[in-house]
């Protein structure tokens, strides 16, 4: 469900805003430092609870306010409201949905699914496994309903195995206990991870085909141990090692995602511009298969989008949203650079973001232009 109203209040250098977004195309023009990235941060920070900028939420504060206050409101019938606040000397999130008070963030993880393409998207290929674990499991969550349980009673079993790893002498009793939960969820998680690849990987490809030409292109699922021994035996026969480093070093939590290109890693070959279509075409499709699965649509922030890009892969990625029937909130330096780029049947929704002489980003009124 796309976001019909936004209301922001001490998010950053931004002054209080209020706004009504078109259903598809909204694009944020305004000159470095006016504030365009902090709207599309105060929406992430609505649908996952955090900031793509910062790991401190509180640093997202306007130093003039004591709490950064979140309000959106989700299209539908009736139309759900969702919140986030956060005080500065607090801990803690408040989250609210539907007017409740909402204690998983997982909650609104699930109602406000966000695909955030920026620079730091560029990780996916040239970041560590954690990273792409992350994307990985996000379409997981979403796509396959019990796998949030699994992956939670596994970090727990991981917690204690690990605990008992530490305490100098391992009781066997207790260690095979948690070594059986760490193999039941630990294989769950991994059967659900192959299911949701073999879903994906069609998707990809046809997403990636659509924006440039690499067909020697490829993605690998490593599950995080050796595929030619069960977890069972790895992590018995691991147990002395395990014990010397003081943490379980194979399971799920290692598995990882290889995006190559004619065997060498991607990153290694590709141009910017080709790695941000690469990562592009990660993010399309990961929203294409959830709307596939379960008919509920992504909500994408791209930030800068014409950056390393060229007229035409401009169109060509403009295409691509046009074609998905999405919500999108885009920003853009220089007004003029995605002119042209959408058809006359594509209502764009166009908002100046303008820095004051107080340093404040203020969002002026908007025009809604349909090219």
């Amino acid at each position: 469900m796309p976001l019909d109203r936004l209301v922001f209040q001490g998010l950053r250098n931004l002054q209080a805003l209020e706004l009504s977004p078109g259903p598809g195309i909204n694009l944020f023009v305004g000159t470095n430092g006016s504030g365009k990235t902090s709207l599309l941060e105060g929406i992430h920070v609505l649908g996952m609870g955090r900031s793509f900028r910062t790991r401190r939420l509180r640093h997202a504060i306007s130093h003039e306010a004591e709490s950064l206050t979140l309000h959106g409101r989700l299209m539908g019938t009736p139309p759900l409201p969702i919140g986030v606040r956060r005080h500065r000397e607090a801990d803690e999130l408040e989250l609210r949905l539907g007017g409740e008070r909402l204690e998983r963030l997982s909650g609104l993880v699930e109602v406000l699914p966000l695909q955030l393409i920026n620079p730091d998207a560029f990780r996916l290929l040239e970041g560590s496994p954690a990273g792409r674990r992350e994307f990985l499991d996000w379409g997981v969550f979403h796509v396959k309903h019990d796998f949030l349980d699994a992956w939670r009673r596994y970090r727990q079993a991981l917690k204690h195995r690990n605990a008992l790893l530490r305490h100098g002498r391992i009781h066997d009793a207790s260690l095979n206990a948690w070594e059986q939960e760490l193999v039941l969820w630990g294989e769950r998680m991994d059967a659900l991870r192959r299911e949701w690849m073999a879903d994906f990987q069609p998707v990809f490809s046809e997403t990636l085909a659509g924006l440039i030409e690499l067909p020697g292109l490829s993605l690998r699922y490593s599950r995080g141990w050796d595929r030619k021994r069960c977890l069972a035996e790895v992590l018995h026969q691991g147990r002395e090692t395990d014990r010397q480093m003081g943490f379980t070093q194979q399971g799920p939590q290692r598995a990882d995602l290889g995006i190559r290109l004619d065997r060498r890693p991607a990153v290694e070959v590709l141009s910017r511009g080709q790695q941000k279509l690469v990562v592009s075409a990660l993010k399309l499709a990961q929203g294409r298969l959830l709307e596939q699965a379960t008919g509920q649509s992504c909500v994408y922030l791209i930030d800068d989008l014409p950056a390393e890009l060229d007229h035409t892969h401009r169109r060509v990625f403009c295409a691509w949203l046009e074609k998905m029937r999405c919500q999108a909130f885009i920003t853009s330096v220089d007004p003029e650079a995605l002119a042209g780029s959408w058809s006359t049947q594509t209502p764009v929704a166009m908002f100046h973001v303008k820095r004051t002489d107080s340093g404040q980003g203020q969002l002026l009124p908007t025009d809604r232009q349909t090219s």
